[in-house]
């Protein structure tokens, strides 16, 4: 049992060493690779794209056999133009919010130009605002899509329908009214409103004028032109995202939904729920979403589907309603809702407490451990509000969190003391019981039982540790909040990496240092004080575990050189802390600090291996 402390926070150290090197060795390059590959093949399409392409191709849900045909796929033209050429080609009706500006054509009636104000593409505020959709015939097509469906109804609206509008921009509280009249007894209208974050809301009503009744059914998705690039990591999910009825959440990967089944067409594969009420489906990426939200109270079909047509696919969440009958004389209205914009924690929950969507919260992947990352990211947006920076609250919380484990802590570090204490006792029993193992465990037991020492007791601070840092990385890493959020001086993103590095002494030198080895002062800073902490207790006496303490700090460093700032910051605070905590500790029970002693020796071992190594 003498070693039993050691042993054990030598694996929890161990495993940690392997899931960051893991992260840092094969995640990271494998990422690399992902967006090189993705970079080489959206090059190869814009040099040749192949005629016939489109990104309208995927039929909508499949229909109930005897049911209405999907919608006839559009046309792409040949090669991909410039967003602003293609915007141009259609009239349109502006979108002018506090959270969006955009465009919806009224050729076709698509919601496909919409752009997110108060993000940009880097910390820059001059730099380009977030682009979420884009139309049909651009390099990279996104937008969604509402209409009908139906039989023996005659000419039904499509992508090149000319809608005519009621007005010319769309804004919170004045919504725009869109009308077609097929000149078959149909005329349908398209009422469409947005308040003033990401969401529409959608009204299509039809008219039937005509002699006969009809049967429609409503529909609406969101359709994705070509494999984005994503960041591949385990923690986040990007991709096809609904959750669908009593069947709760449902995520697939494009490459997972590129593996299902046959369905709905040719060339085609997906997955479809039919006769679920309640939820939404759509298409997520790490900070942005867009989501088709039907009536919570009307069944529908959802799908994913992905469509290959050549080197091209094309990715929709789709939702139907069943058939309705409207009779001559009578109107029919179906309401729908479209998210589109960008994952804010409070805007998600607030839309799903006040319109009842269901389970909306989990459009953020906050991950298995939900019932920790949340309360940490309240935690930290709360101290936000109330100092203003996010790295200030991480340092509040982290605080926080130290004073709620502090009697865990308090009677780890109160054995560790106990047990240095110790030391020389325990030196003794192994020198005498040097050849006899089993006597030597003995008599440590007993020697734990008479001074009162817990030998795994040190091993507490450090589990306890794990799931927070967990939920900080997991927060840091999904939440759109941290993204940008500056601290002081040079950290100007906790999302991302420290900028700095030491190969180019930190920015003196007048060259970019590369990205594989990248260590900055953070890094550098969160080494230092977990070398200072460990150098707090002695050396364990197997010198196999010694060095493995000794270069742990090291190791670490490096690792953490490619994680976000804000969990380096953590890390190093923490750290400090840590460091006090058991100073005082150690002080109260009258054992002396050797820490100056330790760091001596460290440096003696060191200068004296040099000095034989040049004798």
């Amino acid at each position: 049992m003498g070693n039993d402390k050691t042993n054990m926070i030598v694996a929890i150290a161990l495993s940690l060493v392997v899931l960051l090197g893991w992260n840092y060795f094969v995640a990271a390059p494998r990422v690399e690779q992902q967006r090189q590959a993705a970079l080489q093949n959206q090059q190869a399409q814009s040099q040749a794209q192949p005629p016939g392409v489109s990104p309208d191709g995927v039929p909508s849900p499949a229909p109930k056999e005897g049911g209405p045909a999907a919608p006839v796929p559009g046309t792409n033209p040949s090669a991909p133009e410039p967003r602003d050429a293609v915007l141009a080609r259609s009239p349109r009706i502006r979108i002018e919010t506090p959270a969006l500006s955009g465009s919806i054509a009224l050729k076709g009636g698509r919601i496909d130009d919409v752009k997110l104000k108060g993000y940009h593409e880097t910390v820059d505020d001059k730099s380009p605002e977030i682009v979420l959709f884009s139309p049909a015939g651009t390099e990279t097509p996104y937008y969604a899509e509402f209409g009908w469906v139906g039989q023996n109804a005659g000419p039904l609206p499509t992508n090149d329908t000319l809608w005519t509008a009621s007005g010319e921009t769309l804004s919170p509280g004045m919504p725009i009214t869109l009308s077609w009249d097929n000149g078959a007894g149909l005329v349908f209208r398209r009422i469409l409103a947005v308040d003033d974050k990401f969401m529409f809301t959608v009204r299509d009503e039809v008219e039937n004028k005509g002699a006969g009744a009809v049967t429609l059914y409503p529909y609406s998705l969101v359709s994705r032109w070509g494999k984005p690039h994503t960041q591949g990591y385990y923690v986040l999910h990007e991709g096809m995202i609904g959750v669908l009825g009593n069947d709760g959440l449902q995520e697939y990967t494009y490459d997972h939904l590129a593996k299902e089944g046959a369905y709905g067409g040719a060339n085609t594969k997906g997955k479809a729920w039919s006769n679920v009420t309640g939820g939404f489906v759509g298409i997520t990426d790490k900070y942005w979403a867009a989501a088709a939200i039907p009536d919570q109270q009307t069944p529908y079909t959802g799908a994913f589907t992905e469509r290959t047509d050549g080197r091209t696919q094309v990715y929709q969440a789709s939702v139907r309603a069943d058939g309705r009958s409207v009779e001559p004389g009578a109107t029919l209205a179906s309401t729908q809702r479209l998210f589109a914009g960008a994952k804010e924690v409070n805007t998600i929950n607030a839309y799903e407490k006040n319109l009842g969507i269901k389970q909306f919260d989990l459009m953020i992947d906050w991950g298995w451990f939900h019932f920790i990352t949340k309360p940490m990211f309240r935690a930290l947006d709360f101290f936000f509000h109330l100092f203003g920076n996010f790295g200030v609250s991480i340092l509040v919380v982290t605080a926080i969190l130290k004073l709620f484990f502090l009697p865990i802590a308090n009677r780890s570090y109160v054995s560790m003391a106990k047990m240095k204490a110790v030391q020389p006792e325990m030196a003794s029993i192994r020198e005498r019981y040097k050849d006899d193992k089993m006597k030597q465990q003995q008599a440590m037991m007993e020697l734990y039982k008479k001074e009162k020492i817990n030998p795994v007791a040190g091993c507490w601070p450090v589990l306890i540790q794990i799931p927070v840092f967990f939920a900080l990385y997991k927060v840091l890493f999904i939440t759109i909040e941290m993204r940008h959020a500056p601290f002081f001086g040079w950290i100007q993103d906790l999302a991302a990496p420290d900028p700095t590095s030491f190969l180019n002494l930190f920015g003196l030198l007048p060259y970019a240092a590369p990205d594989f080895v990248h260590l900055g002062i953070w890094p550098i800073i969160m080494g230092i004080t977990m070398f200072v902490q460990m150098k707090m207790n002695p050396a364990p006496p197997d010198p196999v575990q010694a060095q493995v303490f000794t270069f742990m700090p090291i190791i670490f460093t490096f690792m953490l050189g490619s994680f976000p700032a804000g969990l380096v910051i953590y890390w190093a605070w923490n750290n400090t802390l840590s460091v006090i905590q058991q100073y005082v500790i150690m002080r109260r029970n009258g054992v002396k600090v050797e820490l100056w002693d330790n760091l001596r020796g460290t440096f003696r071992r060191g200068a004296g291996k040099n000095a034989a190594a040049k004798s």
